[in-house]
């Protein structure tokens, strides 16, 4: 069920949130839904999702202790010899 609401803005600040909608193709009045329902969720941390790209490299990189100093060392030895 969606409820009109009446808000005060600055004429800026609509402006841009008006532009910024329409770059990523979302309805202003979803932007503000969204924004509000990442506020007021509870234990927001643990309810977010995953997107599906994020879930599809889950396991991709090995989950044993990785020294990224050393890795980087030796790109950069095979890299340069």
């Amino acid at each position: 069920m969606t409820t009109k609401l009446t808000l005060n803005i600055d004429k800026d600040i609509i402006e841009y949130a008006k532009s910024y909608a329409k770059e990523n193709n979302v309805s202003l009045s979803k932007l503000i839904e969204n924004y509000l329902n990442s506020l007021t969720q509870k234990d927001n941390k643990q309810s977010k999702k995953v997107s599906p790209l994020v879930e599809s490299l889950t396991g991709v990189i090995p989950s044993e202790e990785l020294d990224e100093r050393k890795s980087y060392r030796d790109y950069l030895a095979e890299k340069y010899t």
